[in-house]
């Protein structure tokens, strides 16, 4: 009798837990009174993720309301509605100037009338702030929120972007929560450098010479950049990949070296090159060595009418506007006909300041 009794008692709860399953099964999908939201930002090659549910003001008092001010206890704010709201970093950063390492994290907050609390909590995975657990933080900062305009909606939002910086904000009813994220930036995309160049992009020649050029342009590395551009040269030898040779020369002291390989580089430059380069010399703001760039390629092929808009364009960024009209009106009478209105253009507007 008891065995029959025990087997008719695991049969009730297999059937129960199937039961309860079906049941569970058959729940719809319905909006979400606090729908889900989710922002991306790109930072350089650095990418933070953002997601999160946007409860409504819905008319109610929400700071110190429904968002109680507190020491945390018995939880703190899960900084939004529903699951735990994240926050994904894909590299190293620095917030508020403190360290926190790649990842995704639970983003907690303990508000009160003055400082908050901000948290970052290596368990992402709860619902809310129910199972938090301070053992788990990775990192806490400090914050005073500032009262701006009202936002019915809970709002993550992305801020005063830099090459390697922005600022998060959150924003609901009339208080903003603002703080600042940091990558190195460089470092991260010297590392990105390293990892592509034994792919792909490393069987060529432009790879290790964009390579060579980004630690020219950020002063770093300038081993690895002489190692990088001499394997560019090795595989194919051009002007391009020769003056950023010569560059990162002058930028180790080896002068007398940069000197005859950027003889070398101009004796064999066509005029497509040459052209190329002085546009590159305007970008750096280096314009009267563009203008010299410049010369030398009408010097070496004065039936172009290119070479003269060229020249021209150099000279009235140099401030040479006499010199300007003349070589825009040069090229003016040796341009092909959909070039022509352009040019006339700029020579109204040179002669008429």
């Amino acid at each position: 009798m008891l065995r029959l009794n025990l087997y008719r008692w695991i049969c009730f709860l297999i059937i129960f837990l199937l039961i309860q399953q079906f049941s569970f099964s058959q729940n719809l999908e319905l909006p979400r009174v606090s729908p889900a939201a989710e922002i991306t930002q790109t930072i350089g090659l650095s990418k933070i993720i953002i997601k999160y549910s946007r409860p409504g003001v819905r008319g109610r008092d929400i700071w110190d309301g429904l968002v109680p001010y507190n020491e945390g206890i018995p939880f703190p704010w899960r900084a939004g509605a529903n699951e735990n709201t994240t926050i994904y970093f894909s590299n190293d950063v620095k917030v508020k100037d403190q360290e926190l390492l790649a990842g995704t994290y639970g983003f907690h907050i303990i508000p009160s009338n003055e400082t908050w609390i901000l948290i970052f909590n290596k368990q992402y995975k709860a619902w809310g702030s129910f199972f938090y657990d301070s053992a788990e933080d990775a990192l806490r900062i400090e914050v005073i929120p500032e009262r701006i305009h009202f936002n019915e909606w809970l709002e993550y939002r992305f801020e005063n972007l830099t090459s390697n910086s922005a600022d998060i904000c959150m924003h609901w009813e009339n208080l903003n929560v603002r703080f600042k994220v940091e990558f190195n930036e460089v470092e991260v995309v010297l590392n990105s450098i390293r990892e592509q160049l034994s792919s792909l992009p490393g069987f060529g020649w432009q790879g290790p010479m964009q390579a060579a050029q980004y630690c020219l342009d950020n002063d770093i590395s300038y081993d690895e950049a002489i190692r990088w551009i001499d394997q560019s040269i090795q595989r194919n030898s051009n002007f391009s990949n020769n003056i950023v040779k010569v560059d990162l020369l002058l930028k180790m002291g080896e002068d007398e070296k940069a000197k005859q390989l950027e003889k070398i580089a101009f004796e064999n430059a066509s005029e497509g090159e040459l052209n190329i380069y002085g546009y590159q010399l305007i970008n750096k703001g280096r314009i009267e060595d563009a203008v010299s760039v410049f010369e030398l390629n009408l010097n070496r092929h004065p039936d172009s009418w290119n070479v003269y808009d060229s020249y021209a364009e150099a000279l009235n960024q140099s401030g040479n506007i006499e010199g300007a009209i003349k070589n825009y009106e040069i090229a003016l009478s040796k341009a092909p006909e959909d070039q022509k209105e352009r040019i006339q253009q700029i020579l109204t507007t040179l002669n008429n300041p």
